[in-house]
């Protein structure tokens, strides 16, 4: 296989670990904290949960310890989309491992966790593991997103890891993956297994993050990654000065990603879903804000400028979200009757008599091709496949026709061209940044010292991370201190809470305080692509998010 002038300079990469990590195993202790609980529904979980429930926080410190050097075989998993640095906390666990123990033997689930119930594996060696280090990707063993969930599946994943002879599985991925690492480690102690589960914060979305957990890893990489390409965005348009760049960015669930490249690039309009949900704004309210800029800027002759939007920014809109789901629940209820209405014309007619007339209002005001969407691109179960709705180009069209109405009215008279992009995929498998190398490296050789102290239903943490790495604090959380109940498909289940972004916080307050000079002006800032080489305060620093979380 060829390979890039960087990507082999990037396997002589040497990860940099916390001090306490970095030391000999015999020199390595366990410190617990106290009993912990989790963040909501504490009697639920308590009793669902009976074997693994309100374990300690752990953390690694100086100390004497001799029961690192045992033989062990483990299994590692990487679960749901790519993130960068996967590859490392997959090399951290197997250095770890051949610290310990020489012949200590790690495998890698093919797949996902379809690998653990099929039995699926491919044994990871000196020579295999170095092909991956410091690359981006998951292609080392592929990924994927199935879950442990029926009763068959996971007698079969135990029966697989006893099969192994395996002491211990670790799961690679974000809350959802994680919530499957800690019922899993609950089956096996239910089974009276003494088989580890340990699983590793894994998200670009940023959302898998709390008081222990400062972030998941690959968020880095990807914001850094995605902020390259705004400034490359926001160049062109001061340079041209003939386009507003609408630019959609990933993060259904929370707006870390979007919130972060904001502060990077300092876009003239930015939207946080979560203050758009909590100000309860309509769409015309999103749509006057972006207009407002538009305006103001062409008042001084600027007719460009650059628009970030979040992925799920239109379900977190209260009036689109009331709309998608009568949408949902009347196309499940009328499934074969709707399947017969032929043309676009006929459908929203068909509509107009079983939607409320607040949402067949905004429904039948939306550009044609969004419509379609909202009927068209729908999942097995008859949902909305909200991610595949191309939001900018809503707002984009409905930016224009309120212009055009300004026009008429005399009180706007610049020019409004229009380009869409999504940067979405750009992110997930770029080479990890030196901040995500050393991390999931750290998370990964954490890992293994769980599973080396005989831990289980802990996900692996590094904390202190705007110090030098030599300064992080490593450890391991209880998973069920991170969870709480919802409503999944009709019923209450265990999950691991998702942390949106937080309106009190630093990062949003940094953001609300500069974004009105943004509007108008033009105050773009052009990060550059990530830089691998050169002095830490170019080359190692943390997001500014981080940052800014870790001022008091």
């Amino acid at each position: 296989m060829e390979i890039s002038a960087l990507q082999k300079a990037r396997y002589a990469y040497k990860p940099k670990l916390p001090a306490d990590l970095s030391r000999p195993l015999d020199q390595i202790a366990l410190e617990f904290g106290g009993a912990t609980g989790a963040v909501a529904d504490q009697d639920d979980l308590r009793a669902l949960f009976t074997h693994s429930y309100g374990k300690p926080v752990v953390k690694f410190v100086s100390g004497k310890n001799d029961g690192l050097r045992k033989l062990l075989k483990a299994g590692v998993i990487l679960s749901g989309g790519q993130a960068p640095g996967g590859h490392n906390v997959i090399a951290g666990i197997y250095d770890g491992l051949k610290k310990g123990n020489k012949d200590s033997v790690l495998y890698g689930f093919l797949g996902g966790p379809s690998g653990l119930i099929e039995n699926r594996s491919v044994l990871i060696t000196d020579e295999f593991i170095d092909r991956y280090r410091n690359t981006g990707g998951f292609d080392i063993i592929g990924s994927g997103r199935t879950k442990v969930e029926t009763p068959e599946q996971f007698a079969s994943s135990l029966e697989t890891a006893k099969k192994l002879g395996l002491d211990a599985v670790v799961i690679i991925g974000g809350d959802d993956s994680n919530t499957n690492a800690a019922l899993l480690a609950e089956y096996f102690l239910n089974q009276g297994s003494s088989i580890q589960v340990i699983g590793c914060p894994k998200t670009i979305d940023g959302d898998l993050k709390n008081e222990y957990i400062e972030t998941s890893f690959g968020f880095d990489t990807a914001v850094k990654t995605y902020s390259e390409l705004i400034g490359n965005i926001e160049r062109d348009a001061n340079s041209a000065k003939k386009y507003w760049h609408f630019i959609k960015l990933m993060g259904r669930s929370a707006s870390h990603i979007t919130l972060e490249c904001a502060l990077q690039t300092q876009p003239n309009v930015c939207f946080i879903s979560e203050e758009v949900a909590a100000k309860k704004m309509s769409l015309m309210e999103v749509v006057d804000i972006i207009c407002s800029s538009v305006v103001k800027r062409a008042g001084k002759g600027l007719n460009f400028g650059v628009v970030l939007v979040p992925e799920g920014l239109i379900e977190f809109i209260p009036e689109m979200k009331v709309l998608i789901e009568e949408l949902n629940d009347i196309l499940a209820a009328n499934a074969a009757e709707f399947s017969q209405v032929s043309s676009f014309i006929e459908q929203m007619y068909w509509l107009g008599f079983k939607l409320t007339k607040a949402s067949n209002n905004l429904f039948t005001s939306l550009p044609p091709e969004i419509a379609k969407q909202l009927l068209m691109d729908r999942d097995p179960h008859g949902n909305v496949q909200v991610s595949r709705i191309e939001t900018e180009k809503l707002l984009m069209g409905m930016c224009e026709q309120r212009l055009n109405e300004f026009k008429k009215q005399g009180s706007y008279k610049g020019k409004f061209a229009t380009q869409c992009h999504f940067f979405g995929y750009e992110g997930r498998c770029a080479f990890p940044s030196n901040f995500d190398a050393d991390y999931c490296y750290s998370l990964g050789f954490s890992a293994f010292m769980l599973i080396a102290s005989g831990l289980s239903g802990y996900i692996s943490n590094i904390r202190n991370l705007v110090a030098p790495a030599d300064q992080w604090i490593a450890g391991g959380v209880p998973l069920t201190m991170m969870m709480n109940m919802e409503h999944r498909h009709g019923s209450k289940k265990p999950v691991i809470k998702k942390a949106l972004v937080e309106l009190d916080g630093n990062p949003f307050k940094s953001f609300s305080s500069r974004r009105e000079s943004w509007a108008e002006e033009t105050k773009f800032v052009f990060p550059g692509a990530i830089q691998y080489f050169g002095p830490p305060e170019v080359c190692d620093q943390p997001t500014l998010s981080l940052k800014l979380e870790h001022q008091r």
